[in-house]
């Protein structure tokens, strides 16, 4: 079992909604969402790193744990990430594989958010299904330059990146990467992240 909770950055700053799709419940001031799914955690993370300004915590548990349980775990990241660069904590039973998860989605976070618009306009082309020809006619340049935009942007990288961070989240609840029970769908790129499979040259 997975969980999210999130609390933007600036307290009493004016409330954020949380990424589309994903079944948030308030809590103060932010909320909190039940995941089972860790492809679907991680695409929510990293919807949230694109969107700026939160403080993310990721919790994990074993399914007898129940509810509360995960739901503790997250709680117990939020406060974690307060003091961490990229405001994201990852706890869980495993402590081990907890820090190995929070590492690869810490990596994730600095990538995604060092990104620039030009970069993003390409990734998500790509990400969407469009060959890079049909991007460098979308976006009006040539197809190097496309290629180009995403290797600044450390496409090749996230797409290394995300499946690692996945297998990493469900080891740390005890889980499978794409195991049954997501309690919601998170998809993309309508939600601002990338889907974990490549996207075609």
């Amino acid at each position: 079992m997975l969980a999210l909770a999130a609390v933007p950055r600036a307290p009493g700053g004016p409330p954020q909604p949380p990424p589309a799709g994903l079944p948030a419940v308030p809590a103060g001031e932010g909320w909190t969402a039940l995941l089972g799914d860790a492809a679907r955690a991680v695409d929510a993370v990293l919807a949230l790193v694109r969107q700026g300004g939160w403080r993310i915590g990721v919790g994990a548990a074993p399914e007898p744990a129940g509810d509360a349980g995960v739901l503790l775990a997250a709680r117990r990241a939020l406060a974690a990430a307060a003091r961490r660069p990229a405001r994201l904590a990852v706890r869980g039973p495993d402590p081990a594989a907890a820090a190995d998860a929070q590492a690869v989605l810490t990596a994730l976070a600095r990538l995604l958010a060092r990104r620039t618009p030009a970069a993003w306009a390409a990734v998500d082309l790509v990400a969407a299904g469009h060959t890079r020809a049909a991007a460098a006619a979308a976006l009006g340049v040539s197809r190097q330059a496309v290629a180009q935009r995403l290797t600044a942007g450390l496409w090749d990288l996230e797409q290394e990146l995300r499946p690692t961070a996945v297998r990493l989240l469900a080891r740390t609840g005890g889980g499978t990467p794409g195991s049954a029970g997501a309690r919601g769908d998170h998809r993309t790129p309508e939600n601002g992240t990338t889907p974990s499979p490549g996207g075609p040259s």
